[in-house]
């Protein structure tokens, strides 16, 4: 299956294609009043936390070791991708950030995260639960 997740700066213009519209990001935007944003949600959960994201913008850290730890922060916590895998799995997903540049922010780790909990997910759902049962096969001696 394939699923349809993309990119988008909240200062974008809305459009119907959007699907549904997650902002990402943990801070709220500056000057954007909820009602304007057309929002499905607002799941910060699935953001960097506050003290990885403060060492990057302080300049602590390199973009490099910022992503690897966010990648970290992902993989120990898999149950905050489930609300975002729900919407992707019902169509365009569009993923919100202030961030300016969209593909050197946080959204295309969290975005290819997804992908992988959804890829897995399916692959597990492809294998059978249960032993087939074959009692109508076997012959009565």
């Amino acid at each position: 299956m394939t699923y349809d997740i993309v990119f988008k700066r909240i200062y974008q213009p809305i459009t119907i294609e959007d699907g549904a519209r997650i902002l990402v990001d943990r801070l709220w935007p500056r000057g954007k009043r909820r009602e304007s944003l057309a929002l499905t949600d607002w799941y910060r959960d699935a953001s960097p936390s506050p003290a990885l994201r403060r060492q990057y913008h302080l300049g602590e850290i390199s973009a490099e070791v910022f992503f690897t730890r966010y990648r970290g922060e992902l993989r120990e916590a898999p149950e905050n991708l489930i609300p975002l895998m729900r919407h992707a799995r019902q169509g365009r997903l569009t993923l919100l950030s202030a961030a300016r540049d969209l593909e050197g922010s946080h959204l295309p780790i969290l975005g290819e995260a997804i992908l992988q909990a959804l890829y897995q997910e399916d692959a597990a759902d492809s294998e059978p639960a249960s032993p087939p049962c074959f009692v109508d096969q076997v012959k009565p001696e």
